[in-house]
């Protein structure tokens, strides 16, 4: 059948595929031979979901991938400079383009490319030629330059939003039908491709002008019209660039093609996918193609190095792990463990909260393709009046089997090895077994990959060992029809148990020796490894908090939130649900009339936090009065109301979790409960750390590192007078002050230190003159003339700023005082993105640096005061909380301060002192 009426034909953007792939994968090399494949990978996971997507629904009858071409186009014959912008290909991803012609092809989907022609034009005549013959198109991408094809049975589908693009989006985003969008973007041009259009004249201007004229000749026919003289003479002088431009961005239609849309007919894949997905060592998705199509899974390829590799090409053999259940077995699993000298392990528990979940059984590995699962607490049955229920039979005894593993587990010859240690170490700690010494999988990916992905085990294992794991939800279920682990049947405990020591070692065997490669082994050796078992013990101290302050607390911001409403209501003129954004909207901006009300797209009018203050700092007192009642309102629910649920029923004490690779720089994020976000600057924030107290006899400590990124700042950009004022005590913020306004110290006023202030921290976030005029309620101008004399004042600050995102672009990460990597791989992004890539990246070597600083104070301060009856409870960012006897407090604050004010020696030598503030009291407010 001739291809025409009835055919619907998919053209998929292939080089915006392969571009999408690169930046949404952490680099990826094949094990055999280190050959970059992370685009491919991604690359061949778009194209199957595509694939399965389109068997679904609105099927293709013809499908092809398009392609640019490598060599120059007739665009640069018009205008040389056309793209001279781009930047050049990053080098890994240089070699895989041709790959993804290859996977494009092993789909048996065809692939196309033309010397000379774009992508986009190759999509333009195939759509023009199919549209006249009668068919549909259907392009796969969201590139905005192929808008201008749309209509007459011709769409476009953004796969990555799953979202159609008709004539009615086209317009919503160019202002004008897809017929006239040419002439919109010859105007508007593109900084991106270097297409020049219209100085000063961008989308929304020149959609006005198509509008007003019709298109873009009669435009520029009629330029001497234009009111605006600043239009009209840019229109009159730049007319012959504005008609390059056009010719650039118009798609040819007429690109000759060597082949016939006939021959774009969809075809099922043959065995050369899998053979080409096994040669590129995509093991999962060779697996979930083979089970689609119902073959074998192929022999893993040949692996060229040993025995890492061999060890790690090896299947997950579920069937060849073993259940210990005597005494015997488990003997066998430690001579195992001995002979070997280091073991991969794992607990299985009823919840994820160590010190409230009870053991329900532990998993070992120590070769690769070989573990096994000790249950130790699986029940059956119903529970009974008291929620218990029968043990299943056969399993040993906890007290028994951590008996004959504590030897093994607390042996300093054997490395045990475990994924997010802190955890199953604690869970062992509190039954007496306190493994060490330890290695973490998850921490060896974080002190490598930091910015690139999580560290999670099921995402590390389909990364980087092309292994899907055993999915808990299959095991436990979700909401609540949910069990717990204890509950789940032994002949499906035990291969998701066995898997995960399994996998843990695999990961080891893998990270290892990449550590070093990678440049990082001191990082995880020094920053990492030995802060599990500091974090764990101060996790299991918890902080005593005090019920009835935390109750008296709650009831006066009941009572506070009701005198505020009560006041908001009389300020709106009616009653309403202060908590209902949608409510709150139309009191301000429909019944008031405020200005600079936004609906969204479900119709109501933004309420958020920045709109408020914006309406705050104009003087109207209602959003005012809402931003305190929200404060208020977050305090009891988030912490006066649910820290009471918190506090542990048997040690009265609240026991917070410190997530050590969750932030990309370094820092410590607090968790069920979060203590480190308890806000210190406001009256409220301050009373409720007044529940936070010290046991009879006991008086909480503070130290607290004085404006340590400030002092980092003016290490790292050799500022001078910042380093002068911070070696010579004085006010870092009346100094900058006077600075930067030439005002006298003596005699400041408060408000020209608090800018001066405001903007010391801004810079280091990379704060912008709309952010700053925001916190300081200041118009938009007079806080970036703040921000301009700042950087006149202080120019190494604007060279550190070059200089860091130089380096950022060019080796795709920075790093802190220490070695810590942090990488960038959003750093040469567009768009909206940029600049926040671009603030983080400058940012987290001054924060990372910060977060070392106080993760080696942590580590050495164990052994500086374990002769003191001192424990550490809290790290908060910069500051370090300590419980310890009244007689013993000066030793502790002296010896403490000694340790944090040192904990830079002797790997990097500040040019500014560290200083540490320290307090104390009954509670921790008195100590703050």
């Amino acid at each position: 059948m001739t291809f025409g009426k009835g055919h619907h034909l998919h053209l998929i953007d292939g080089s915006a595929f392969i571009f999408r792939a690169y930046h949404a994968l952490p680099p990826l090399t094949r094990k055999s031979d280190g050959l970059p494949i992370g685009a491919v990978a991604g690359f061949c996971n778009m194209l199957f979901r595509y694939v399965e997507d389109s068997k679904a629904s609105d099927a293709p009858t013809h499908v092809a991938v398009i392609f640019d071409h490598s060599s120059k186009t007739f665009r640069n014959d018009i205008y040389p400079a056309y793209k001279a912008n781009r930047p050049d290909l990053p080098e890994d991803l240089k070699p895989q383009f041709p790959l993804t012609r290859e996977a494009t092809r092993a789909f048996n989907i065809a692939c196309i490319e033309t010397e000379g022609y774009e992508a986009d034009d190759l999509i333009a005549s195939m759509s023009c030629k199919a549209r006249d013959a009668g068919a549909r198109v259907t392009i796969i991408s969201s590139d905005k330059d192929l808008m201008q094809l749309v209509g007459d049975g011709v769409e476009m589908l953004d796969p990555m939003k799953n979202k159609r693009i008709g004539r009615d989006e086209v317009e919503a985003k160019f202002g004008v039908g897809p017929d006239r969008v040419v002439d919109v973007q010859a105007l508007a041009g593109d900084s991106v491709d270097n297409v020049p259009g219209a100085p000063g004249i961008g989308i929304k201007t020149a959609a006005l002008l198509i509008q007003e004229y019709g298109d873009l000749e009669t435009l520029l026919e009629r330029a001497g019209e234009i009111k605006q003289p600043k239009r009209r003479q840019v229109l009159i002088d730049h007319a012959d660039q504005i008609r390059i431009s056009k010719r650039l961005v118009q798609l040819d239609c007429d690109t000759p093609l060597d082949f016939t849309l006939d021959s774009l007919e969809v075809r099922e894949p043959d065995d050369s996918l899998m053979e080409f997905l096994n040669a590129m060592e995509f093991r999962t998705l060779t697996r979930r193609i083979a089970e689609k199509r119902g073959v074998d899974m192929p022999l893993p390829a040949p692996v060229a190095e040993a025995p890492l590799e061999e060890t790690e090409a090896l299947p997950f053999d579920h069937a060849a792990y073993e259940i210990v259940t005597e005494p015997a077995q488990l003997a066998e699993w430690i001579a195992l463990i001995h002979e070997v000298g280091h073991v991969a392990f794992d607990t299985e528990t009823t919840g994820l909260d160590e010190m409230r979940a009870d053991l329900v059984g532990i998993s070992l590995s120590v070769v690769a393709g070989r573990a096994c699962y000790i249950p130790l607490a699986h029940r059956t049955g119903a529970d009974d009046l008291f929620g218990g229920a029968d043990l299943v039979p056969g399993q040993m005894l906890v007290a028994e089997v951590l008996a004959q593993l504590k030897p093994v587990m607390e042996d300093p010859a054997i490395l045990k090895i475990a994924h997010n240690a802190k955890y199953d170490c604690k869970m062992l700690m509190r039954h007496g077994v306190t493994p060490a010494p330890v290695d973490d999988t998850m921490l060896m990916s974080y002190a490598m990959h930091a910015g690139l992905h999580n560290h999670g085990m099921d995402a590390l294992s389909e990364q980087y060992l092309r292994h899907t794991p055993i999915p808990i939800k299959g095991l436990i279920g979700s909401g609540k029809s949910q069990i717990t682990f204890d509950r789940v049947p032994l002949d499906k405990a035990a291969p998701y148990a066995a898997e995960d020591a399994d996998i843990t070692l695999r990961l080891w065997e893998l990270f290892k020796p990449q550590l070093h490669r990678a440049r990082v082994t001191t990082v995880y050796e020094t920053l990492e490894r030995p802060l599990v078992p500091v974090l764990a013990e101060m996790e299991m101290t918890g902080v005593r908090v005090d019920r009835d302050v935390l109750s008296r607390m709650s009831n006066a911001f009941a009572q506070k939130m009701a005198m505020l409403e009560e006041e908001i209501h009389q300020l709106a003129g009616r009653s309403f649900n202060v908590g209902s954004p949608k409510q709150l909207g139309e009191i301000l901006f429909d019944e008031l009339g405020l200005q600079g009300g936004q609906k969204g797209k479900t119709g109501a009018y933004g309420t958020g936090a920045d709109i408020l203050e914006d309406l705050a700092a104009e003087g109207h007192d209602l959003p005012a009065r809402v931003l305190d009642w929200r404060q208020v309102s977050k305090l009891k629910s988030t912490y006066t109301d649910a820290l009471q649920d918190h506090i542990h029923p048997d040690t009265h004490r609240v026991h917070t979790s410190y997530s050590i690779a969750g932030a990309n720089t370094g820092r410590l994020a607090s968790t069920d409960p979060n203590l480190q976000n308890i806000p210190v600057r406001s009256e409220e924030g301050r009373r409720i750390r007044e529940a936070f107290v010290a046991p009879e006899g006991k008086v909480l400590v503070s130290l607290d590192y004085s404006q340590i990124e400030l002092r980092i700042l003016a290490h790292i950009a050799d500022i001078p007078a910042l380093k002068e004022a911070f070696r010579e005590g004085h006010d870092i913020h009346a100094m900058t002050a006077a600075e930067m306004f030439n005002t006298p110290l003596e005699g400041m006023d408060p408000m020209i230190r608090r800018q001066a202030k405001a903007i010391n921290f801004g810079v280091i976030y990379g704060i912008s003159g709309f952010g700053l005029a925001r916190n300081l309620r200041i118009p938009r101008a007079d806080a970036q003339g703040f921000i301009d004399r700042y950087f006149e004042r202080f120019p190494g600050i604007r060279d550190y700023m070059d200089a860091t995102i130089a380096f950022a672009k060019a080796n795709g990460h920075v790093e802190t005082l220490f070695g810590r990597r942090i990488n960038t791989p959003e750093i040469n992004a567009k768009g909206p993105g940029a600049g926040f890539a671009r603030r983080a990246a400058i940012n987290a070597p001054i924060q990372g640096t910060a977060a070392d600083i106080i993760r080696r104070a942590m580590i050495r301060m164990p052994d500086a005061i374990k002769d003191l009856p001192a424990t550490m409870l809290l790290q908060v960012h910069d500051e370090l909380l300590f419980e310890v006897a009244e007689t013993a407090a000066d030793d502790l604050i002296a010896r403490a301060r000694d340790v944090m004010e040192g904990a830079c020696d002797p790997v990097v030598k500040l040019s500014v002192p560290l200083i540490v503030d320290a307090g104390r009291g009954p509670n921790w407010a008195a100590a703050h």
